[in-house]
């Protein structure tokens, strides 16, 4: 089966998300398998996104935290947060073009967020990408 790009955002996402549930939950899991159950093919896109989410999240997670008016990434659901961290990855570590970053962003946060939250998602990347 083939994927767009945009199809490998929400499977990356979905991913994204089972790694802060299991995190939260001191659940073991490893990275490779909940790839594999949420995509039958095997996708460089998908492993570079989210192994290097997994990589700076700590990096990820205090750019998002500096923009977040009196609010911190950790408060968000963990779709959102998922969208967030996806987005600030493609922003700083991938050639993916900004607007493109910021786009499928926020169209994830359209289909699975609210609206407050998908403007909060779409106001910290729009400031991380004029801080670049």
């Amino acid at each position: 089966m083939e994927y767009n790009r945009s199809e490998l955002r929400e499977k990356i996402m979905t991913i994204l998300y089972q790694v802060n549930v299991y995190e939260k939950n001191k659940i073991p899991f490893e990275v490779n398998q909940l790839i594999k159950e949420n995509i039958e093919i095997d996708n460089e896109f998908v492993k570079e996104v989210v192994f290097g989410i997994i990589t700076y999240k700590n990096e990820i997670d205090t750019k998002a935290n500096q923009f977040l008016k009196n609010w911190t990434i950790e408060r968000l659901g963990h779709t959102d947060q998922a969208i967030l961290r996806m987005g600030i990855y493609e922003l700083l570590y991938t050639e993916t073009p900004d607007v493109v970053a910021i786009n499928e962003a926020v169209e994830l946060a359209k289909l699975f967020s609210d609206d407050d939250v998908r403007k909060m998602i779409n106001g910290v990347l729009d400031k991380i990408y004029h801080e670049k």
